[in-house]
């Protein structure tokens, strides 16, 4: 996974007026946890947060002090001002090359489902993966590929498994699924090498199988 640097300045004073000082100046309050010290208070300037927030894409982040002292971390929370939408808070939590982490990872979709090709409709139930690993085994993203899908077929997490992470939503979770729509087509001599058997695609079921184990499971 890649990762950004962030150059901060430890703080002194924590109090309401020194968080309006900074924030006045264009900076940012931060806290640093995890670790086995106590939480560490810093600030850094609002446009560093570009690249880590302003972004479809995740990352490890960097925190580097002017004593030498950094730190590898990943933002845990952000606080965002009602109206103006400016970052008034962010919370980081400490990371090491032996600890598992939680992150959520964005899926991209790679090739072109069969059954959009037939005039269906590919709709997203899920943009991102929670997923647990090493950061430094951890993807920038998750491929899921569609291909396969035919109409009334979903792809579920289980498609996108990986001996990398680990997986943090139940097995039946769809990640899309292709829906009917006014557009469907015949498919014209459909032939016996482009059909997908039901075997061949363990991570994906019709609506009506699904619908079956899903009244076995109640």
């Amino acid at each position: 996974m890649k990762s950004i640097t962030i150059n901060g300045s430890k703080r002194e004073s924590v109090g309401k007026k020194a968080t309006k000082a900074l924030r006045n100046a264009g900076q940012v309050p931060c806290v640093l946890y995890g670790g086995d010290a106590k939480p560490l208070h810093f600030a850094t300037e609002e446009i560093s947060f570009n690249d880590l927030v302003y972004t479809p894409d995740v990352h490890t982040v960097e925190i580097k002090f002017g004593d030498g002292e950094k730190f590898n971390a990943i933002l845990q929370d952000i606080q965002f001002h009602p109206v103006t939408d400016a970052i008034l808070h962010v919370d980081f939590y400490q990371i090491s090359d032996d600890k598992p982490i939680t992150m959520e990872i964005p899926i991209h979709t790679e090739g072109v489902a069969r059954g959009v090709k037939n005039g269906g409709v590919l709709r997203y139930n899920l943009r991102r993966l929670k997923v647990r690993g090493l950061a430094n085994e951890l993807p920038d993203y998750i491929t899921a590929d569609v291909s396969k899908l035919k109409i009334g077929q979903k792809l579920y997490v289980t498609a996108v498994a990986d001996e990398s992470y680990e997986i943090q939503h139940p097995d039946n979770t769809v990640i899309c699924q292709v829906r009917t729509s006014r557009n469907i087509v015949a498919l014209e001599d459909d032939d016996d090498e482009d059909e997908v058997p039901a075997d061949e695609v363990p991570s994906t079921e019709t609506d009506d199988v699904a619908a079956v184990k899903e009244g076995e499971d109640n």
